[in-house]
């Protein structure tokens, strides 16, 4: 599927084939690709927490109001951040670079986040935002749809997968193949209103 079409159809689908698995191989491509979404620095502080267990799956849509979603998808991913990233081992991210890049990177990325915690949570939101386009464009492409939901407890699912403190979640994704079309795009606003050339008024 060419990449302005996976744009075009991707659609927010709430009713999910409840028989339908994606492939271990499919999965595992939908994530690789996932991570090779651009971050800051090259921090990749994204952690994708794939939810497999059906119990689980249910405690989690039981805090979802209760979204039908949740457990019927064939894939459930937990877009969760690393906060602190940036400070754990950050050579690694530069490792294949020249040693004298490397030093320079790797001292620019502490300039940048220690003691900036809103820097910090900034940077992992926007780089769960990226990989989570990614995954729903690449689902797209691979012949299913998708949905990013925002409409749970936070708290609750941070508590059920055992979210460490340093860490925060960004989203949910459910994976799998609609039993019935997305509802038409319903209200988009004007070219005019989105784009603003040079400043405000």
């Amino acid at each position: 599927m060419h990449v302005f079409d996976a744009i075009e159809q991707r659609r927010s689908v709430k009713k999910f084939d409840p028989g339908y698995r994606m492939t271990d191989e499919e999965l595992r491509k939908l994530l690789e690709l996932a991570m090779l979404s651009p971050t800051a620095f090259n921090i990749q502080n994204w952690r994708f927490v794939v939810v497999r267990d059906p119990e689980l799956r249910r405690q989690i849509r039981e805090v979802a109001w209760n979204q039908a979603q949740v457990t019927d998808a064939s894939a459930l991913i937990v877009i969760c951040a690393d906060l602190k990233a940036w400070e754990k081992d950050p050579a690694r991210y530069w490792r294949n670079a020249a040693p004298e890049i490397q030093q320079l990177l790797v001292g620019m990325i502490d300039a940048y986040y220690r003691d900036k915690d809103q820097v910090q949570r900034d940077e992992a939101l926007r780089s769960c935002g990226i990989a989570a386009q990614t995954i729903m464009l690449a689902a797209k492409a691979m012949g299913y749809d998708t949905c990013p939901m925002d409409g749970f407890d936070f708290d609750a699912v941070a508590k059920l997968i055992n979210l460490p403190p340093d860490h925060v979640i960004s989203m949910m994704i459910a994976v799998g193949k609609a039993l019935e079309p997305a509802w038409p795009r319903s209200g988009p606003i004007a070219y005019e209103e989105a784009v603003i050339t040079d400043r405000f008024a």
